[in-house]
């Protein structure tokens, strides 16, 4: 949780001076942006390794200019960040429970790392 926190400052940073680059996503990027929110989930739980996470997350950006991949990954933040609201970060058995509710959701089905086994 505190990895998401750090890369989401970095993130809102490297966008500021940038004249507040359009965060308008299209299509493309939208689905991009799901697809990073569930690797963050994925990778909260437990279910990927260090590499699993850069992997996935890589994979879902390949596609997409420096630029666009960094508003990709800025509104998955916000969209992970989004999903916790209201839960207590202490309550861990909430914020796991929801994470798993969020995982097992269509939007997320179709994403499993390689070494988590089912």
């Amino acid at each position: 949780m505190h990895k998401i926190l750090f890369v989401s400052g970095v993130l809102l940073s490297l966008l500021l001076p940038s004249g507040a680059q359009a965060l308008a996503l299209g299509p493309k990027e939208f689905a991009a942006a799901k697809t990073v929110a569930c690797v963050m989930a994925q990778d909260s739980l437990g279910y990927l390794s260090e590499n699993d996470f850069n992997d996935l997350v890589d994979q879902a950006l390949a596609d997409f200019e420096d630029d666009a991949a960094d508003v990709i990954y800025a509104k998955a933040v916000g969209y992970f960040d989004g999903l916790m609201f209201g839960i207590p970060e202490s309550d861990q058995e909430l914020v796991q429970a929801r994470l798993r509710q969020f995982n097992a959701s269509r939007v997320c089905t179709r994403l499993v790392s390689s070494s988590f086994q089912l």
